[in-house]
């Protein structure tokens, strides 16, 4: 949740309104008297808190790990995402990484969808990924996204029929401003937002001081978080100090009806709020806000229970219908495009995954394929769940152009995922360097890069000519970004991505990585350099990108710098050498 700043006049208010403020009851405080939940609440899930507290301690030790923060942009952050990322994946959600580009920190927002239910039909639930610089950010908001990550994971285990499609959203960058969920609302056409019927956000629901507190909580869309905690005599108010300062502020923006669950930030927790609820009066809701004391001791298990069982009965109530599941699967092909020389192939993985009832049997098949192209399936059948290697091979004689393949998979139903092929009139490789301006003499294009990166400054020497990428080298918090995108040919033996790199730092530390460099192909990272790798003059860093044959990638250089000591990170003579 991002902090209010006091300012004065319309735009700063609304600039104010970035930091989301939520609340939760103590863990030991004496809680109110609860009734048993009726049977209102029955058809969902319980969602353990174990499970949830055993997200946060993950997300703790990668913070720790990593400097002790999990702030946007920052190794951490990127740690964070692949440990949520992959735990969607396993389950069986459609998984889509968002590059924000006008972030603060540029960074990825992460979208998961369980592939069932009508598409035009969509309930969304949020949290903000990232924490402030200062600390690891377990309540902020750890706790929002480690309740929605195991609400989503029982979702796919216990895979009931959906009236509603259901999405997960954990955004990037929130503590800078909600950008990574306006640069996500703002990417949806009119279309797609209105297929969004409602959108829950959840941020700080942890507490140790907490209360129990509902964004809009008279609207329709609040009422199945309202019925919840009713159920449990719980007596919720509106959540007044959070008012604009998450990310479901940008979607009531764009015209989303929004609510969610809040525990409660910097404000003051009031007598009668103590009385109701449990806990210390005048006390901050959470003491540890924005601090580095914000670990899993900062925590009521208690609170954080309430609000993980609470969203579980607003996912039944929302979009799960009755009645046993039909048996269905998806089929995916990834990557969704690729190229292929006369004479040559190609190849891409197709992913099943079960959507709904029980695991089946799917058997491969494709079409539109053009004259003198096979497309092959290994395995030719998988169980829903598994996938299968398909290569795509030209004759010396195929048809030339672009064609769009179908891949079908056939079970007690039929799904299909298309796949854009290109076949080109040349057999063999076209080898030679690919990467523009690569000792970058001739200033930045086609080089993307943050101010002062591309520099012929004299205070760090190019390894050859004058200019060369130098990113950080500030001292202070910063983060430097380098990118180019390149067209790889398909049909070549060797791809080989090499480029000459000099670490300069003023860190004294020989254990602790305090100042990191990432490279980058896409979203998935190469290798990773810190202070530790310092040393005197050049070396050469190579990598074979043979992987991404065929396809336009993005290569990406990272440099994150922490608050103290500068770390230089100064890159020459890129090349992409195909052959």
């Amino acid at each position: 949740m991002r902090r209010r700043t006091p300012t004065a006049g319309l735009a700063l208010a609304l600039f104010a309104a970035v930091t989301a403020t939520l609340t939760t009851a103590a863990a030991s405080a004496a809680p109110a008297p609860v009734s048993a939940a009726p049977a209102l609440a029955a058809a969902a899930p319980d969602i353990s808190v174990t499970n949830v507290q055993a997200h946060l301690t993950q997300l703790n030790t990668i913070a720790t790990n990593n400097g002790g923060t999990r702030r946007a942009g920052s190794a951490g952050y990127t740690a964070s995402v692949s440990y949520v990322k992959a735990k969607l994946q396993a389950a069986g959600y459609t998984v889509t990484e968002q590059y924000c580009s006008a972030c603060t920190y540029p960074s990825n927002n992460l979208i998961a969808e369980w592939p069932q239910g009508p598409a035009d039909q969509v309930v969304m639930f949020g949290a903000h990924l990232d924490s402030v610089s200062a600390g690891p950010g377990i309540n902020d908001n750890g706790s929002g996204s480690a309740t929605l990550l195991e609400n989503a994971l029982v979702l796919a285990q216990q895979n009931p029929s959906m009236t509603k499609r259901v999405r997960f959203a954990w955004w990037t960058d929130e503590e800078q401003g909600l950008n990574g969920s306006e640069f996500y609302v703002n990417s949806l056409s009119a279309t797609q937002k209105s297929y969004i019927k409602g959108y829950y956000n959840f941020d700080m629901v942890g507490s140790t001081n907490g209360g129990y507190f509902i964004n809009r909580i008279t609207s329709t869309t609040a009422a199945p978080l309202k019925a919840y905690w009713d159920s449990l005599n719980l007596q919720p108010e509106e959540n007044v100090e959070g008012q604009g300062r998450s990310d479901d502020y940008s979607f009531q923006q764009a015209g989303i009806p929004t609510s969610g669950y809040a525990a409660g930030a910097s404000a003051r927790k009031t007598s009668a709020q103590a009385t109701k609820w449990g806990g210390t009066a005048n006390v901050a809701y959470d003491s540890c806000y924005h601090r580095s004391c914000d670990t899993t001791s900062n925590i009521s298990a208690t609170v954080l229970n309430r609000s993980a069982d609470g969203v579980a009965y607003a996912i039944w109530q929302l979009a799960v219908g009755g009645g046993t599941p039909t048996n269905d699967f998806s089929v995916a092909v990834s990557p969704t495009s690729g190229s292929v020389a006369r004479g040559g192939s190609t190849t891409a993985t197709v992913s099943t995954a079960t959507t709904s009832g029980s695991a089946q049997t799917v058997s491969l098949s494709a079409t539109g394929a053009p004259s003198g192209v096979t497309v092959s399936f290994s395995p030719s059948s998988v169980t829903s769940g598994g996938s299968a290697t398909m290569t795509v091979s030209a004759s010396a004689t195929a048809t030339t152009g672009s064609f769009t393949i179908t891949v079908t998979g056939a079970g007690s139903v039929t799904r299909s995922a298309a796949y854009t092929l290109t076949v080109t009139g040349t057999g063999g490789c076209t080898g030679g360097q690919l990467i523009g301006n690569s000792s970058f003499e001739s200033g930045s294009t086609p080089w993307t890069a943050s101010s002062g990166v591309i520099t012929n400054s004299s205070s760090q020497a190019a390894r050859t000519g004058s200019y060369k990428a130098w990113l950080d080298g500030y001292g202070s918090t910063h983060t430097d970004t380098l990118s180019q995108s390149v067209s790889i040919p398909a049909g070549c033996s060797s791809y080989t991505l090499s480029f000459w790199l000099h670490i300069d730092t003023a860190e004294t530390t020989t254990s602790v990585a305090y100042d990191k460099l990432t490279v980058q192909v896409g979203s998935t990272t190469l290798a990773t350099y810190s202070n530790l790798n310092a040393a005197s003059g050049y070396a050469q860093r190579s990598f074979n990108l043979a992987a991404y044959a065929g396809q336009t990638v993005t290569l990406k250089w990272t440099g994150v710098e922490d608050a103290s000591l500068q770390t230089s990170f100064v890159i020459d003579d890129v090349t992409l050498q195909v052959g």
